[in-house]
């Protein structure tokens, strides 16, 4: 099943960012980002000038979408959490409330150990602000843009 585009509103946004912004210097991060299943960019700090954040989010979408595969071969329902370690940089993956994918990037200034706690209290609040948000869009004319156009307004609209 496809995943259908995620609304964001403002306030949301605002949180979400909030959450991104203190974990990457609570994690002693280079960069923290908040991707979408689809391989959207939703929020990134730290670091993120010298990186092409559009493909980074992509293929982390992948990476996730092949190892929900690999999980289903396994009779697991996914794996949540993964972690790639290079000679300079080390990523950790977090999907977060089966929805978006948390991912830290990280060097020897910091350790794995103190990522995961961090990123454990992050996607605490992101799961949370996510389920809001998910009532929110749920709730029929509530809070959305196209609440206040009535029928007359698209009608005069379209006539000349």
């Amino acid at each position: 099943m496809v995943n259908p585009q995620m609304v964001m509103y403002e306030e949301e946004f605002n949180q979400i960012q909030s959450v991104v912004d203190r974990l990457v210097k609570d994690a002693n991060a280079k960069v923290v980002f908040i991707v979408d299943k689809n391989g959207q960019l939703i929020a990134a700090s730290g670091d993120v000038d010298n990186l092409d954040t559009t493909s980074l989010a992509s293929l982390t979408a992948g990476n996730i979408a092949a190892t929900g595969g690999m999980a289903k071969l396994l009779k697991e329902n996914e794996f949540a959490t993964q972690f790639h370690e290079g000679e300079k940089a080390n990523i950790h993956i977090q999907l977060v409330g089966n929805r978006v994918i948390l991912v830290v990037i990280f060097d020897s200034k910091s350790s794995l150990g103190l990522v995961r706690l961090r990123v454990r209290k992050a996607s605490e609040e992101l799961n949370h602000i996510f389920e809001l948000l998910l009532k929110k869009v749920q709730e029929p004319g509530a809070d959305s843009p196209f609440a206040e156009i009535t029928d007359e307004d698209i009608d005069n609209l379209f006539n000349d």
